[in-house]
């Protein structure tokens, strides 16, 4: 994308009512006005809220959108030339169920309070190869700790990735914790059962599904076992 298309989307990210870009700075000084009060004060219902990390282009923010319309649903992610679709997608289709954070995923505490959310999705995230990077992977000890701040009691994490490393990584760290497993697949298209996860197919999704891909889907509670 040319930085002059890049800097148009930036503008008019601005004039969108629905998206709110915060830095480390302004919450570190000034909170985050929503937290805890999302649906109270923005999308003034008593709805599920519906938490996509890493959201891109947001296509499973405004699918799960379009196909939950008694849920609430927020995409989150930095980078806001990306985010331009979905909050475009989200004004041309009229949801009013739908908002976008622009922010590092590592900040994401600060934006919700206890028992705030009730399912978070992560689809298709860098699966940080590299040992020195592991703490960067979205389902490490480090991130998961994080969500349990706001995730509900009786929530759920969606994993959806082509990565066999993510996976398995992730496969090892839920039975080292204990957690819930509430589906598990390697090859999600190959599995019979009618799932919603199928209903929807990013971009890049398709690429990888193109070029003979496996696409492995985790759904799982962050609450051990008791």
């Amino acid at each position: 994308m040319g930085k002059k298309r890049k800097l148009q989307r930036f503008a008019e990210n601005e004039t969108f009512t629905n998206l709110f870009q915060y830095t480390f700075e302004q919450l570190q000084q000034d909170g985050f006005p929503l937290k805890g009060l999302w649906r109270d004060k923005f999308f003034q219902n008593e709805n599920p809220i519906v938490l996509e990390l890493g959201c891109g282009k947001g296509e499973y923010t405004i699918g799960l959108a379009e196909a939950r319309k008694s849920s609430n649903h927020i995409g989150m992610d930095i980078k806001g030339a990306r985010m331009w679709r979905g909050l475009h997608d989200a004004k041309e289709n009229e949801l009013q169920n739908v908002a976008f954070i622009r922010s590092k995923i590592e900040l994401v505490e600060h934006f919700f309070g206890p028992q705030e959310v009730d399912e978070i999705w992560i689809t298709f995230p860098d699966p940080q190869p590299q040992k020195s990077r592991i703490r960067k992977r979205l389902t490490s000890p480090r991130f998961l700790d994080n969500y349990r701040k706001f995730l509900k009691t009786e929530g759920v994490v969606h994993l959806k990735t082509d990565s066999d490393l993510l996976y398995d990584y992730t496969r090892e760290l839920i039975a080292a914790e204990k957690l819930p497993v509430y589906y598990d697949t390697a090859d999600l298209y190959e599995d019979e059962a009618e799932l919603e996860v199928k209903q929807i197919q990013t971009f890049y999704e398709k690429i990888w599904l193109s070029q003979g891909l496996k696409i492995k889907y985790l759904r799982f509670g962050l609450q051990p076992k008791k």
